[in-house]
């Protein structure tokens, strides 16, 4: 009989005879961590809870009622000393000594010596008080026992018991012994919890003067941002100054460095308040330190400001409520009220508000104007908000030059005699020819009858640099730009600087990042008005507003750029500036381009009609990358956007329904296609150039060959 065999397991298949054998490698067990020792996990628990928030809360807590307490109980002395001493009279004296004030010094000085003798006069009468004290109690005691007898006399006649004779002085010494047992009940409680009321109130002292360090306060009271402007947080700020000599100044005047400042007075969104300096500081000091005072008086940069007054060694501050000067102003009266007219000569243009939040209104009347500032700070509507209410006044007339050309002046269109808008040098030889005509009307004006009435008459050229930068030259070789006496366009602004305002031709001028080339010194000098926004540099401050208003503390270049949009330091007498001011600060209400529209059209309602000159004019053949090359003008980069708005300005007939991505395409075409710049869309000035100028040379190779 067969057996048969079941294989359980497969067998496998056995391994080639030249096949590498396996080779099997053994890694050893990672050998476990050595325990932490006792002492280093101790530490770190230590440090855990001596680290954490909990705990240095309750060491702030535990030293600063600890150091109110003791603190408060040094000021309770200190005032006591104060009453009892003439210490106060010497800290005044000391304290005038230290300001230069000899007057106020000998003032102190006589109080002192009354006091003093009060004082003497005082003290000898105490010498005699024992004698009269027990003259007075032995009168007194006689008269009571004697008013008591009496009463008791009048009771025993009224009851007819001889008893009732003593029985007033009996209920009196009784009520003096129940006060006696009270006292007695008293006395001990009282003993044990006096100690603690007295520390109590000591403690309250000192929570109320803040008495501890700032690490030591509460958070909210620690950082201090937004709390009130008192005298001695003043005091302390120009204390710790970095000043020696004024540091050293109110250190020996003490508690009474206080005798420096003025009343602290409510200025609109802050405060303000004058402080006058020690002899030997000077005022220039603390101008130079405004931000180190700033911070001193927890404000930021911009909520400080520091003028000059009259008054010799004297600095104004002026102290904004903590983030007051980010809040939006509200809009304009242009806006809100459509029955509101204008007055060239009498009337003021409502431009915005002071930093007392009062209103701040600029006459207009003769007087020529410049407004200035970096790019995209506001300049073009602070200017343009003067414009549209000087509009509102049916008789004047505007002549305008936008040599930005992007549509910001375009509301004017039907309100100007003339309106040009572009950035290209055929637009500056334009409004050199505008400016120029504006000098013809005026030496018209000074030939004519005495006793003429002239209309006023506005010059408006924004982006004024352009002009002044303009390198093209007419047929006689005479530039149109530059700041020589050759110069066209310098030499039309002088003129009418130096005559215009007789006969009511002013021109207004806007401008960016002035420099010497861009914005010559007898242009800028010649503006009655002069307005900056926010700048770069001191001398570009200087430029702006002239030394006389930066010495007296202007200083726009201390402005925020991007965060003091529409905020103008202006120096003029067409405004109402504080007395020893020499400019004032103002936020100007901010009016869109749309609403600018709406404002217009109220203004071309008041008139009989203007037809507005377009000096340029486009045929129907155009070049549209020569165009767009025109309107970036010398910017590197310019915004897509931006630029449809400057080609519809230029030729509204061939650009006016351009979309992005027709700009897209004719420059995909020419391989300078728009790219991205800090996450917008822009055109590149250099690749536009360069395809153009490929263009035509490819072009000129063609036409050879």
């Amino acid at each position: 009989m067969s057996e048969n065999v079941v294989h359980l397991h497969k067998h496998t298949d056995p391994p080639a005879p030249d096949a590498a054998p396996t080779v099997l490698t053994v890694v050893p067990d990672t050998p476990p961590a050595r325990p932490v020792p006792l002492w280093v996990r101790s530490g770190r628990a230590v440090k855990t809870a001596v680290t954490h928030e909990t705990t240095r809360a309750t060491v702030r807590a535990a030293a600063r009622h600890s150091l109110y307490t003791l603190n408060g109980g040094r000021i309770v002395a200190r005032r006591a000393w104060d009453g009892r001493t003439g210490a106060r009279y010497e800290r005044m004296i000391r304290a005038a000594e230290a300001a230069g004030n000899l007057e106020a010094a000998e003032e102190w000085e006589e109080r002192l010596t009354r006091f003093r003798a009060a004082r003497h006069h005082r003290r000898m009468d105490l010498l005699h008080s024992p004698v009269e004290a027990a003259k007075g109690v032995a009168v007194g005691a006689g008269m009571s026992i004697g008013v008591l007898v009496a009463l008791g006399v009048v009771m025993a006649l009224n009851t007819h018991h001889v008893g009732d004779v003593i029985t007033p002085l009996s209920a009196t010494i009784d009520f003096i012994a129940l006060l006696i047992r009270i006292v007695h009940i008293v006395w001990g409680p009282a003993l044990t919890i006096g100690p603690f009321l007295g520390l109590l109130a000591l403690w309250s002292v000192g929570r109320k003067q803040q008495a501890a360090p700032a690490w030591a306060l509460p958070a909210n009271e620690r950082s201090g941002e937004g709390e009130p402007i008192t005298p001695s947080i003043v005091v302390k700020a120009l204390r710790d100054l970095g000043v020696p000599a004024l540091r050293n100044a109110i250190k020996e005047m003490g508690d009474a460095g206080a005798s420096m400042l003025g009343p602290i007075r409510i200025a609109g969104c802050g405060v303000e308040v004058d402080v006058t300096l020690p002899s030997g500081v000077s005022t220039i000091e603390v101008q130079n330190r405004r931000r180190k005072l700033a911070e001193n008086l927890t404000r930021h940069e911009h909520e400080v400001f520091i003028t000059i007054p009259t008054a010799a060694r004297t600095v104004r501050l002026w102290i904004a409520d903590s983030g007051a000067l980010d809040e939006p102003i509200g809009p304009s009266p242009l806006v809100t009220d459509d029955t509101l007219t204008a007055d060239y000569a009498k009337g003021k243009a409502p431009w915005g508000q002071d930093l007392r939040g009062e209103a701040a209104a600029l006459s207009l009347y003769q007087r020529h104007l410049l407004i200035t500032g970096l790019s995209n700070q506001g300049k073009t509507a602070a200017l343009r908000a003067l414009a549209l209410w000087l509009a509102l006044d049916r008789t004047v007339e505007f002549r305008i030059a936008d040599l930005k050309g992007a549509g910001d002046w375009a509301m004017f269109d039907g309100l100007a005699t003339v309106l040009i808008q572009g950035p290209t040098d055929d637009h500056v030889i334009e409004a050199t020819e505008m400016v120029e005509g504006g000098v013809e009307e005026m030496e018209r004006r000074l030939t004519a009858p005495a006793g003429t009435d002239f209309p006023p008459l506005i010059l408006l050229v924004d982006e004024a640099q352009v002009a002044f930068m303009c390198p093209v030259k007419d047929a006689d070789k005479r530039p149109y730009g530059g700041s020589k006496a050759t110069s066209r366009y310098f030499m039309a602004a002088r003129k009418i600087h130096n005559q215009g305002r007789a006969v009511n031709v002013l021109l207004w001028q806007g401008t960016q990042d002035p420099t010497d080339q861009n914005l010559p010194k007898l242009v800028r000098e010649g503006a009655h008005t002069r307005a900056s926004l926010a700048l770069g540099t001191e001398s570009q401050a200087r430029m702006a507003l002239g030394d006389k208003a930066v010495d007296g503390g202007a200083a726009p270049n201390l402005l925020r750029p991007g965060l003091d949009k529409g905020t103008v330091v202006v120096a003029s007498d067409g405004i109402a500036i504080p007395a020893g001011q020499s400019s004032i600060t103002v936020r100007t209400h901010y009016i869109d381009t749309d609403t600018a529209a709406e404002v217009a059209e109220r203004a071309k309602r008041m008139r009989d009609g203007v037809t507005t000159l377009h000096v340029i004019e486009r045929g129907e053949e155009h070049d549209p990358l020569a165009d767009i090359l025109a309107v970036l003008g010398d910017a590197p980069r310019v915004l897509t956007a931006d630029v449809l708005k400057r080609l519809t300005t230029l030729n509204q007939d061939a650009y006016g329904g351009w979309t992005p991505g027709d700009l897209k395409r004719v420059l995909e075409d020419v391989g300078a296609e728009p790219y991205k710049s800090d996450g917008r869309m822009v055109v590149g000035r250099d690749r536009v150039a360069r395809a153009l100028a490929n263009r035509d040379t490819d072009g000129s190779a063609s036409a050879a060959e």
